[in-house]
């Protein structure tokens, strides 16, 4: 991949992160976390970053567990 479409990749992936703080449903900010993360790993892959990649590899595997996780309609208390 030429330089110059790593580096867009790279600005792609941190537009996708910081629009994910404008989200307000829980499961489009997690989709979007997950987009972002894989984003951020695939951009890993092609600067050869094990940072980037554990990184988000860590954030992806957490959005897809709360994602997936069974969520309760009342907040519980401690």
């Amino acid at each position: 991949m030429s330089s110059v479409a790593t580096q867009t990749l790279g600005w792609v992936a941190t537009c996708v992160f910081v629009a994910s703080y404008f989200f307000t449903r829980a499961s489009s900010l997690r989709a979007a976390q997950m987009a972002g993360a894989l984003l951020w790993i695939i951009y890993g892959f092609l600067i050869d970053s094990k940072p980037v990649i554990a990184a988000n590899a860590l954030v992806l595997a957490a959005a897809a567990w709360t994602a997936a996780r069974p969520h309760s309609s009342s907040p519980t208390t401690a």
